[in-house]
């Protein structure tokens, strides 16, 4: 494993993060979207093509690296089905994604994370839609497919 890569975190350790790891595991999930504020909040930069990090379970146990390929950023009216379809999630429409995510964005948790109470997105909330691939499966010591 290369050392020092930060840690790449997906939703809060619990059944959702499970889920995304698993997700990505098995190589349906390969994007993923955050609100731009959150990175402002953090204090961190955005993720830029060839940053690698890795992905850790609910546990903070590594269970692969990850490396970015490709960031765009966009205001959340204009998020694609593509997009959502590489999610990996289920979402068979911009409109499940959607509802799904901002279940998410608008929950206490996601709330407290950020500061703000009475945090809401809408469709010019600007999103960080990021790509990426497993290059190491550390869990299981499988090889993915490139």
């Amino acid at each position: 494993m290369e050392p020092n890569l930060p840690d790449a975190e997906f939703a809060f350790p619990g059944p959702l993060r499970d889920a995304l790891v698993a997700a990505i595991l098995d190589g349906s999930k390969t994007s993923t979207t955050s609100v731009a504020l959150q990175y402002d909040v953090d204090s961190e930069p955005l993720p830029v093509p060839g940053a690698r990090s890795v992905l850790v379970d609910s546990e903070q146990k590594p269970v692969a690296i990850l490396e970015v390929t490709g960031v765009r950023l966009a205001p959340l009216g204009e998020v694609d089905l593509a997009h959502v379809l590489d999610e990996g999630e289920g979402h068979g429409s911009v409109a499940q994604w959607r509802t799904a995510h901002e279940q998410f964005w608008h929950s206490a948790e996601f709330r407290s994370a950020l500061g703000n109470p009475d945090f809401t997105v809408d469709d010019t909330t600007v999103a960080v839609l990021e790509r990426f691939r497993v290059v190491e499966d550390i869990g299981h010591g499988v090889v993915p497919r490139y």
